[in-house]
């Protein structure tokens, strides 16, 4: 009985492609007590495998935290399975903003002692004793009491790039961070002021609220469903967007526009921006803000020490990390001195500029041949490997590379390697290399441009 994932990444994202159809990106959680996580772990396994459903799940005695990837046509199949649990019943399914296919590659259900790690002792406060819900309509209305505090707890990468007005938004890089910091700098707030909280997706509020009535806080207020379902609220009621920006999510992309507000900046040259990435370089990884300019002179690393690592050979890379400790230590969220432009803590009034309307599932309107389809998958951004199936291409040739998840992205041919050997032109049979400023997918698909 299979109880874990047999294929990789890329072979899901082929297989992904090559079934067309439209996936669902989305998120839930419920807080019960559950007797046996590995249990209940892997019953969902093998009811969610069975669906094609993707994702990163926790499960622990307290509860279940899931983002999650589906076929938009097992949705009802989906939600079946939930129904069989009590406390999963008419559960609500949080669905992003912008889905996009590769949300999700592989379906992780992992048994932890907490589903979000809070710090907290349970045992000595009531979980149960909760702040009171509010709708988008709700919150907005109290954001607007000059009584009102808002708070966001989620950490500075997130709220670096979108947030409510009037936040304060803690400089932390974890949840458990926060919840001393806010107590601290709230005492004075107790009795007579409105502690407005909000999260992703407000399983981080279900325990916050809670805790901070337990510290003696009056008048404590919760967004129900968090952005995501604020979001949604607010598209369906025609209502002003008071978040402004983009919302961080934990998953292929890294964030979902909520409006047009862009309130970042570049980590490289400051440049107004809010595209989070991950450094190229396999030791360091580093999560931060790249505009498309930087992505492409700095070949998708965070500082000029990472780009001269990448371009060492495998071997040398390899052994740069032996013996190095991994974890928070290493793959800091965001934290580096080379970062000149980081914003943590005390955020920008107002938005920097406005970002473009794009749909990641738009496509380019040109007159295109589809000529071959991506061989290999390089987590370096530097080379593509595409196998010819149709026609001819020579340097000099305009070319669009499109997949879910690479978009759209148009360049032209400067250099070809066919079979392994420098060449002009490339048939059908083909195996071609050429040099991309973007990292190339399995799902990728190659076009020549045709002159109109």
């Amino acid at each position: 009985m299979q109880l874990y994932n047999t294929l990789s990444a890329e072979e899901r994202a082929r297989l992904i492609d090559e079934a067309g159809k439209q996936r669902l990106t989305l998120s839930f959680y419920a807080y019960a007590k559950i007797s046996d996580p590995k249990k209940f772990r892997d019953e969902l396994f093998i009811a969610w495998n069975a669906l094609d459903a993707l994702g990163r799940i926790y499960v622990a005695h307290e509860g279940i935290n899931a983002q999650m990837s589906i076929p938009e046509e097992n949705l009802g199949a989906f939600r079946e399975t939930l129904e069989v649990y009590d406390f999963m019943k008419g559960i609500r399914l949080n669905e992003a903003v912008e889905h996009d296919d590769h949300s999700f590659l592989k379906l992780t259900i992992k048994v932890r002692n907490k589903i979000v790690a809070d710090g907290l002792n349970d045992e000595t406060f009531d979980v149960t004793n909760k702040g009171i819900h509010l709708k988008a309509k709700e919150f907005n209305a109290l954001l607007e009491d000059p009584n009102t505090i808002v708070v966001d707890f989620r950490n500075h990468y997130e709220s670096e790039v979108g947030h409510f007005e009037g936040a304060i938004t803690p400089d932390v890089e974890t949840f458990r961070e926060s919840l001393p910091i806010i107590n601290e700098k709230l005492q004075d707030f107790k009795e007579d002021k409105n502690l407005l909280m909000y999260c992703t997706g407000g399983i981080r509020c279900e325990k916050a609220s809670a805790y901070f009535k337990h510290q003696g806080f009056k008048n404590v207020y919760q967004l129900e469903g968090g952005i995501i379902e604020y979001t949604r609220q607010i598209k369906e009621e025609n209502i002003k967007s008071k978040f402004i920006g983009k919302n961080f999510v934990f998953d292929h992309r890294l964030g979902e526009r909520i409006t047009d507000d862009i309130v970042s900046q570049c980590h490289q040259c400051g440049k107004p921006c809010d595209d989070h990435t991950n450094c190229a370089n396999d030791g360091c990884h580093l999560l931060f803000i790249q505009c498309d300019e930087c992505k492409a002179a700095m070949e998708n690393c965070c500082s000029e020490e990472c780009l001269n690592v990448i371009h060492l050979p495998l071997d040398e890379q390899i052994k740069l990390r032996r013996g190095v400790q991994v974890g928070n230590k290493i793959f800091r969220k965001g934290k580096s001195p080379a970062l000149k432009f980081k914003n943590s803590g005390e955020l920008p009034k107002q938005p920097l500029a406005k970002a473009e309307a794009k749909n990641i599932r738009q496509k380019i309107a040109v007159k295109k041949v589809l000529v071959g389809k991506a061989e290999h998958y390089y987590t370096k951004s530097k080379i593509a490997q595409f196998l010819m199936e149709n026609g001819e291409l020579s340097i000099g040739d305009k070319v669009l590379i499109s997949g879910p998840t690479t978009g759209e992205q148009e360049m032209t041919i400067t250099e070809i390697f066919a079979n392994g050997n420098s060449c002009e032109n490339a048939k059908p049979g083909d195996q071609i290399t050429f040099p991309t400023p973007f990292r190339i997918r399995l799902s990728d698909q190659l076009y020549k441009i045709l002159a109109s």
